[in-house]
Order: structure tokens, then sequence, then C-alpha cells
């Protein structure tokens, strides 16, 4: 254990960017299926993570890989490791 290091046990997950509106800041939607306690029928459970984008390289749709992290705000406890594929874009939206 002495020259060991320990990596810490940090929760990671992999989700969708639904909004980059605020500054540094994205909502990540991460779903998972899970079977439903009484039904026994695999469901969608879906759950939004407030993330820190420093460098604002997140954009509306892309997949990302969030971890947790220390609270910086009321909110926000995840941080932007990645992005692991871009959205696509189809076109311009009218302004």
């Amino acid at each position: 254990m002495a020259g060991e290091e320990r990596k810490p046990n940090k929760q990671e997950k992999i989700g969708q960017v639904v909004s980059t509106k605020m500054a540094k800041t994205i909502v990540v939607v991460v779903e998972r299926r899970v079977a439903h306690p009484k039904y026994q029928r695999v469901i969608r459970v879906r759950k939004k993570f407030y993330a820190h984008d420093e460098h604002g390289q997140a954009r509306l749709g892309d997949l990302v890989r969030i971890q947790e992290m220390r609270p910086l705000s009321k909110l926000k406890r995840w941080n932007l490791v990645e992005v692991v594929r871009r959205a696509v874009q189809v076109g311009e939206a009218a302004v």
C-alpha cells in the first residue's frame, strides 16, 4: 500500500446534452432501462444531470461522458469528461 496510488471511486455516466443555454453548464439526460418492479416490463427511466463544461465544448445533441465531482452550485455536481460523439447538424436554425 505504501507506493500505490488509489484512484477515487467516482461515478461516470453517458448521456445526451439537452441544453447548453447556461454559461459553463450543460444539462445531460441519462437514460437507463429497468424492469418495472411489479409488472417486470422493461421501461425507460430518464434523469437530468447538470454538468460543468469549463471550455464550452459540448453542443446540443452530443453524446457526452460526465463524472461525479464536488458540488459547484445548488444543482451542479458533475463534470464533463469528454464528448463521446458529436450530434449530426442537419441545417442552421432560422433566428
